[in-house]
């Protein structure tokens, strides 16, 4: 079992860049795929990138398509978040989760990966805000 904590989030301005890290705790972060997510103020949380256990396959949201980039590094059981040009829109609570069922690599392309629905052992939560 993981326990998941995200860390990064501040307050920037239109533009501007951030580093979100998840760390975990626990026993195989190596078999977990993880993802990235947000909930902003009165909407329904939403996925923005996951990766799978090794990190060769990455998936992303349209909307930080370009912006955004996920990693992992396994021997630090540390997962990555590098958002650039970060916009109003991309103010959230950012969450990282672990999908529980061991997948092929290859599973992590598709769009179904791209849902909050299954992932389990979410941290707390990192606040980004974007101001104009």
């Amino acid at each position: 079992q993981l326990q998941l904590v995200e860390s990064g989030g501040s307050s920037v301005q239109f533009g501007g860049s951030l580093l979100l890290s998840c760390a975990a705790s626990g026993v195989n972060f190596d078999y977990y795929g993880i993802g990235w997510f947000r909930q902003a103020p009165g909407k329904e949380r939403e996925a923005v990138s996951v990766i799978s256990n090794h990190g060769g396959i990455t998936n992303y949201a349209d909307s930080v398509k370009g912006r955004f980039l996920i990693s992992r590094d396994n021997d630090r059981k540390t997962v990555y978040l590098q958002m650039n040009s970060l916009r109003p829109g991309d103010t959230a609570v950012y969450y990282c989760a672990a999908d529980p069922l061991f997948r092929p690599e290859l599973n992590y392309s598709s769009g179904w990966v791209l849902s909050p629905t299954g992932y389990e052992e979410w941290g707390r939560g990192t606040q980004v805000t974007v101001s104009e």
